[in-house]
């Protein structure tokens, strides 16, 4: 199965004594003698569980085959009804061939016992495309990563440390790609020292396979009518397993020590609103640092914004990206609209219409080959797109069902409100300066005075994060070199090269409701436009590289055709001069991709012939969540999921090649392989 072939869902079947069976795999997906007792006495004690999970603050185990989630939801039931569980648990599972919803709700009424939990989960599950989909259950506590894809292929690009492994893979002769060396390498890659394994199979191929991984297989007695299992444990040290696997470990930064769970997050946008809720979820005390009087006051303040996935034919970073972004935002926001958190999000859907037929037929093209659900995209043909906006359009369309458009305010003060005794605000405070200090970091204002000290600071300010000037024990250069770069330019002019983020002015106009159709939902082309929200719709948005704050009358004129390129006719009798709206300073990366992760140390010289991302000195405790851009909605949610995990030392929720692609070191590196250092 290629890396990024689309995603088969399973087949619902049964053998004929009504034991779930894959018509795929020709196999049962349990013994015959009861998936329960099966996974209790199999998976659970042949882990050693509930006691091995006991007195722990967290516990994370990693299986390969979801299934019908019984091993889950059966761990997830154990896991609740121990009293000494640990305050987290991470359960992380690959599954090639997901089931739908509708077909796990029919499979999960045999254990009526687990009926609660089934619709918690099945109140999240993911649509069925590939990649990694993070779940949060149990307020929080427990998290469900799902992988899915091929097992050889998202094995190898999960970050994670399992303390246990559930083998429950269809048997070795009706699936052998997932009992094989490069599986068990990635396994021990993943597992702690000490980490326990069990399975079912007592199969020659795989205990042999586990032992060259580094594991130390035995059989014990088996479930039910079958005579022997295997159990064992990790013996291998984690460079070893590398090594075995020709496959280094990705950089994960070291969490703080757990009785130093602080941070400071500069800027109250969506990226510094959403990163303090996400690391006050996992129980850390954030100080945010505002300049303004409330969150969203700059790029983050638009009245209303349009959330969608981008789509490519050969489905590339930016794309897997977005999606993984897309859903992970969805999935959150139902989360906390169920709280009764106050943000206004409308999932009334996108219509992305095409601007040519060349692109028209692309569009097509897209659909066809990535095979997407309906529910995630489709492509409409112009009657089709022309009879759902009740307004011709001349060319065809991508429908995604479950975008919206959202006011962006709205999230941050939902994200603030979430954990207040968590979050501390620091309004009307600017951080000008950063100290290091034995123990992290000192954030000063203009006057030289204290504002906040932890042992992690996060910017969060967009560009005006690379203006701070720099801790005084440091001397970066332009180019790397000796010396200090001075002035307002912040941490030199060569900080430009190692964040070269640069601030493009976006003017969205505001139109009067009624000045408009009725838009049943959010358009977008190479403009976009929104239903109307407080009374008006939102048209948009410039892309001008200048920084002029005031309103523009040629960008609402350049607004005004973008319009009319999705809705021939509608802009009749407007005004351009007597439009308001609004300008913001988006940040944005020559790449158009975030920032996210700890900050490289700009004095660093590498070999540009060998350095890796992995090998590039980070400055400790100094972490970015930048360069947002105009996809600021999509992207925030999942990036400080991600870089709040980086920071606790969670599983990671994206794949690593996904991260990668938006570490905030890739420009230094780039910049001296390239000879500029």
């Amino acid at each position: 199965m290629p890396a990024n072939a689309p995603l088969a869902p399973a087949q619902l079947a049964f053998a004929a004594n009504g034991t779930p069976y894959s018509p795929q795999f020709d196999d049962i997906y349990h013994s015959t003698d009861g998936g329960l007792g099966q996974a209790r006495h199999v998976f659970l004690a042949g882990n050693a569980l509930p006691q091995r999970w006991q007195r722990q603050a967290r516990f994370t185990i990693l299986e390969t085959g979801f299934g019908l989630g019984l091993n889950f939801l059966a761990t997830w039931a154990a896991w609740r009804e121990d009293p000494q569980r640990p305050a987290r648990l991470d359960y992380l599972s690959v599954e090639k061939h997901p089931f739908s919803a509708a077909d796990l709700a029919a499979l999960h009424q045999r254990w009526p016992e687990f009926a609660p939990l089934s619709q918690a989960l099945l109140a999240q599950w993911p649509t069925l495309v590939p990649g990694f989909h993070r779940l949060y259950l149990e307020g929080g506590a427990v998290c469900l990563t799902l992988l899915f894809g091929d097992a050889q292929v998202q094995l190898r690009k999960l970050d994670a440390q399992a303390d246990a492994i559930y083998l429950d893979g269809f048997a070795p002769d009706k699936n052998p790609d997932l009992w094989c060396a490069p599986v068990f390498k990635a396994l021990a890659r993943l597992s702690k020292p000490g980490a326990t394994l069990a399975t079912y199979t007592v199969a020659a191929a795989v205990r042999t396979g586990l032992n060259s991984a580094g594991f130390m297989p035995e059989k014990r007695p088996g479930f039910a009518r079958k005579r022997e299992m295997l159990v064992g444990h990790f013996v291998a040290t984690h460079q070893d397993a590398a090594v075995a696997e020709n496959q280094n470990t990705e950089f994960n930064p070291s969490p703080p020590g757990r009785g130093e769970q602080r941070a400071i997050v500069i800027g109250a946008g969506l990226a510094g609103s959403a990163i303090s809720e996400r690391l006050a979820a996992r129980g850390w005390r954030v100080s945010l640092i505002e300049r303004h009087a409330e969150p969203a006051q700059e790029a983050s303040g638009n009245l209303a914004g349009i959330v969608r996935p981008m789509l490519s034919l050969d489905d590339n970073i930016a794309s897997r990206l977005s999606r993984a972004c897309f859903l992970f935002a969805l999935n959150h926001w139902r989360s906390l609209q169920a709280e009764g958190l106050p943000l206004r999000w409308f999932p009334q859907g996108v219509l992305h219409i095409a601007r040519d037929p060349q692109h028209e037929a692309l569009q097509r093209e897209i659909i066809a080959a990535r095979q997407f659900p309906a529910d995630f995209a489709r492509w409409l043909d112009a009657a089709e797109a022309s009879e759902l906006l009740h307004w011709p359009v001349s060319l065809g369309a991508w429908l995604f069902p479950q975008g919206g458009h959202a006011n962006p305010p709205s999230l941050c003060r939902a994200y603030l409100q979430r954990f207040p005794e968590r979050i501390e605000r620091l309004f009307i405070r600017e951080a000008l300066s950063l100290e290091r200090t034995d123990t992290g970091w000192r954030v000063l204002d203009a006057q030289g005075e204290f504002i906040a000290q932890a042992p992690v600071v996060i910017l969060a300010s967009g560009a005006g994060a690379v203006r701070l000037p720099p801790p005084p024990d440091m001397a970066p250069s332009p180019l790397g070199g000796e010396g200090r770069g001075e002035g307002p330019t912040g941490w030199g002019e060569g900080w430009k090269t190692y964040l070269p983020i640069r601030r493009i002015r976006g003017q969205v106009s505001h139109i009067p409701e009624g000045k408009l159709p009725a838009l049943p939902m959010a358009l977008t082309r190479e403009g976009y436009a929104t239903p109307a929200l407080d009374g008006w719709h939102c048209a948009g948005a410039s892309y001008e590289l200048e920084e002029d704050p005031a309103l523009s009358t040629a960008s609402s004129a350049g607004n005004l055709i973008r319009l009319e390129q999705m809705l021939p006719g509608s802009t009749q009798g407007i005004d351009a001069s007597t439009l308001g709206g609004r300008v913001g300073l988006r940040a944005v990366a020559p790449d158009r991709l975030p920032l996210v992760g700890a900050l490289p140390d700009p004095t660093a010289r590498l070999d540009p012939h060998k350095a890796r991302l992995i090998d590039v000195p980070r400055l400790a405790g100094l972490y970015g969540l930048l360069g947002l851009g105009s996809r600021g909605l999509v992207w925030h949610a999942l990036a400080a999921e991600l870089l709040a995990a980086q920071i606790a030392g969670d599983p990671m929720p994206l794949e690593n090649d996904l991260i990668d692609a938006i570490d905030p070191a890739r420009f230094l590196l780039r910049a001296q392989r390239r000879g500029q250092a």
